[in-house]
């Protein structure tokens, strides 16, 4: 029987720092790569007492303790599949493999279910925090058999971020819950990056506002309610110098950003349940868009735009406060779909725990989740965050700075489809009427599929006359 406590499969960056973080934390790691090379080089470059590195898969395996734990940190498909083969022909009943890298939902699903049949247990584990994450503590979002979790629990939880002594690392659900939470986690992202560009543009292009102001002003935004990972970033990002030229570098780096598909996977999937993010679907968008670089180039200048006016003093309030309104929208949108999967998959998901992991270690990370912990802490059943009173207090005071931003916007001819779409979904989720009542006439007419009546119950055709 072996005494190694788990071990990791994968030693690129993110597989090889998680490694490292367990054995910070004390327990026995061995580690494997299938090219041997890189193991050896990881173990070179980061020696430690409790990590052992093996070269081959059997003796890795046999060096754990039972049950026995593994944790792949590989790329997404096939190799996934592959790998899990490998291992089947040596782990025993009861041993747990953990998928900790950005796979499918549905392929966790089908995953889980296959290596169930073989008597062992499978988790899909979304990880977010990136490199530094990784090695100093992440937000951990494992979904499997929850008793099969108290036996990864003690290691998981003890290398995730730690907020008021609390670990950003939560059992999820089932099959696929961790992967669909973390798939989610980074559609909210996209929009969070989404809108901060926006705001840059928006500062930049009718505030004026040069780099060593907008670092002032990200800095100061972080000291408040938008206090945040990203926001941060973003400041530091505004006064880093290039050091390959002179200026700062942001103004170098070419305007045209890409993408892993998470948060494409997100909006495809919100679309198939029937759930608006209309905001993750703009930011996905708007980096399609970032890529038509040389055909944006060839329309530049070509069409009519209203010169940008005189603002006042007070715009980059306006924008923050904007920002901060679209912001609660994004995470209205990604917790929604959220209620929705755990409905349809009936995960039965959490979703102040899932706020509260959030908080720390992960990329969207910001104070602004302790709001929304709050909020569905208070009501486990809230449909949507609009109707939490302190976010519909907050909608309702920075809304008109949100109408008058997106409409200037609108008019100098300076695309915000984030923000655009945040005060759309504000719109439609507060009328009581969208027009969808000519939809159905439209759809009854043309054919046949029938319409409902506000005076009465079922469903009616009319025989429609051409005039």
């Amino acid at each position: 029987m072996g005494n190694n406590n788990i071990g990791v499969i994968g030693m690129a960056v993110m597989g090889s720092n998680l490694a490292l973080n367990m054995a910070d934390k004390g327990f026995q790691v061995a580690v494997y790569n299938r090219t041997a090379a890189l193991t050896e080089e990881v173990v070179k470059k980061h020696p430690h007492e409790k990590m052992t590195p093996y070269y081959d898969l059997k003796e890795f395996v046999a060096s754990l303790e039972r049950p026995r734990k593994v944790l792949m940190m590989i790329k997404a498909g096939s190799p996934v599949d592959m790998t899990i083969d490998s291992l089947l022909e040596l782990l025993e009943p009861g041993d747990i493999i953990l998928d900790a890298g950005n796979s499918f939902f549905e392929d966790t699903r089908r995953r889980y279910d296959y290596v169930k049949e073989k008597g062992m247990n499978y988790f899909g584990v979304g990880v977010s925090g990136g490199e530094k994450g990784a090695r100093l503590g992440p937000s951990i979002m494992p979904g499997g058999d929850k008793k099969a979790y108290e036996s990864v629990k003690p290691i998981l939880e003890a290398i995730a971020a730690q907020v008021v002594d609390e670990p950003c690392c939560t059992y999820i659900g089932t099959d696929g819950a961790g992967h669909y939470v973390k798939m989610v986690h980074n559609g909210i992202e996209y929009a969070d990056m989404q809108l901060i560009a926006e705001s840059y543009l928006l500062l930049k292009e009718v505030g004026a506002l040069d780099n060593a102001a907008l670092a002032k002003t990200f800095s100061k935004w972080n000291e408040g309610e938008l206090k945040s990972y990203l926001i941060g970033i973003t400041a530091d990002i505004f006064a880093e110098a290039d050091d390959m030229g002179e200026g700062e570098l942001v103004d170098k780096i070419v305007d045209s950003a890409g993408q892993k598909g998470t948060g494409r996977w997100t909006s495809i999937q919100s679309l198939k349940q029937g759930v608006n993010t209309s905001m993750i679907s703009a930011a996905c968008n708007g980096r399609v868009m970032s890529n038509l670089l040389a055909q944006r180039q060839k329309l530049a200048g070509l069409l009519p735009k209203a010169k940008a006016p005189a603002v006042g003093e007070d715009f980059a309030e306006k924008v923050r406060q904007s920002l901060y309104t679209a912001k609660i929208i994004a995470y209205a949108q990604g917790f929604s779909l959220y209620r929705s999967a755990s409905q349809e998959f009936g995960w039965q998901l959490d979703y102040g725990k899932i706020a509260a992991i959030f908080r720390a270690g992960c990329i969207i990370q910001a104070d602004f989740l302790n709001k929304i912990t709050e909020a569905y802490r208070k009501n486990p059943e809230l449909e949507n965050l609009m109707l939490d009173e302190f976010f519909f207090g907050k909608i309702k005071a920075n809304l008109p700075s949100l109408r008058e931003v997106v409409s200037l916007a609108v008019t100098c001819g300076i695309p915000v489809p984030a923000m655009a779409n945040a005060l759309e979904y504000i719109d439609a989720m507060s009328t009581e009427i969208l027009g969808a009542n000519l939809i159905q006439a439209q759809r009854d007419y043309f054919g046949a599929h029938t319409y409902q009546r506000i005076d009465k119950e079922g469903a009616f055709h009319h025989e429609w006359q051409e005039k």
